[in-house]
């Protein structure tokens, strides 16, 4: 198999624009996640992806793999899939630009949900982390995920699932992380497809992929990546690049 990791990148951000343009020790935090992203030796090949000219020519100029995305897309599944529909891969993996350290070990998990399927009856993997507070639980920002006894999801949602209606049953919630190892086909499907009516309402991309019927197997993690939405999360981010 041919394995390659894509970082969609957007200049725009709501709560932080130009955030992946912002200095992280030294270096813009793209950078910084691209090159992490090199360092896992994970990957076939490593590409930003991005609809900024600025972000394009940073890549570039740093040597690395970038590809301009050539359409407006309203999530990072469509952009990935924009890039990857002429090449020659097998499974993508989505890498989040804003998070620079990266969780190798969780996404050499995600990897070998594919080396194992040799049915090929896996469409996608993602990441779940169990969360346990209150507040975490009921955070409608925190995609919600339950799943069968394969640990295939069943659905996402901003809403609390399970309900605990009977509170002497133990139940577990776990918090879906957005990171996603996509087979190609799928990807493409997913791009072809228009948004579908509960992916509408929840705001969830994982959605779609359910609606037409793609298997998505979810791979727990114990792991918190440190993402950069805030001005503050930059400021934890360089101090933790400098106990690295």
């Amino acid at each position: 198999m041919k394995i390659i990791a894509m970082i969609p990148a957007r200049y725009s951000a709501s709560r932080f624009p130009g955030k992946l343009m912002k200095d992280l020790g030294g270096k813009p935090v793209i950078l910084r996640t691209y090159e992490a992203a090199l360092h896992t030796n994970l990957f076939a090949d490593v590409y930003v992806v991005t609809d900024s000219d600025v972000i394009f020519d940073t890549i570039e100029n740093a040597g690395g793999k970038v590809i301009k995305s050539t359409k407006e897309h309203e999530c990072g599944s469509d952009r990935i899939a924009e890039a990857v529909e002429n090449l020659a891969v097998d499974i993508v993996v989505n890498v989040q630009g804003d998070e620079p350290f990266i969780d190798a070990i969780s996404l050499s998990k995600l990897i070998d949900v594919f080396k194992k399927d040799i049915k090929k009856e896996i469409d996608l993997a993602s990441l779940k982390v169990e969360i346990t507070d209150k507040k975490d639980i009921e955070n409608p920002n925190n995609v919600k995920v339950i799943t069968d006894y394969n640990n295939l999801a069943i659905y996402f949602s901003r809403s609390v699932i399970p309900y605990h209606r009977d509170t002497d049953i133990k139940v577990k919630y776990y918090k879906h992380k957005g990171v996603y190892a996509f087979r190609k086909q799928a990807l493409i499907d997913f791009y072809n497809t228009p948004i579908t009516p509960l992916e509408a309402a929840e705001k969830i991309e994982a959605i779609r992929y359910q609606e037409i019927g793609k298997k998505i197997k979810m791979v727990e993690t114990s792991v918190e990546a440190v993402g950069i939405d805030t001005p503050e999360d930059l400021k934890e981010a360089i101090k933790q690049l400098k106990n690295v």
